[in-house]
């Protein structure tokens, strides 16, 4: 079993609210969920307004399709996403 893992972590410019953030957050994530199936959850920085970390998870038979579908995600969140992606981290993990 290979597990993967893409940590993005964004900037939320001019966010004044823990609202706003987690309307960002729930939009992004459902789009995740319903596009690629993954398991997507805001894995830091929970109480910061201008900062949001999310934490998206898959699994799979094979590394590739594990690497495939993160960056296929990835490359989603940097041409949807309102905010500045200013840090991303793909771990893969296998028994």
């Amino acid at each position: 079993m290979i597990i993967g893992v893409l940590t993005l972590e964004f900037r939320l410019h001019g966010n004044r609210s823990l609202k706003g953030k987690r309307k960002i957050a729930q939009s992004l994530k459902q789009k995740l969920r319903n596009k690629f199936n993954v398991a997507v959850a805001e894995v830091e920085a929970m109480d910061v307004h201008e900062k949001l970390v999310l934490g998206v998870v898959t699994t799979a038979n094979e590394t590739g399709r594990v690497e495939s579908s993160l960056a296929k995600a990835l490359a989603m969140v940097e041409a949807i996403s309102p905010a500045e992606l200013t840090r991303c981290n793909t771990e893969i993990f296998s028994d």
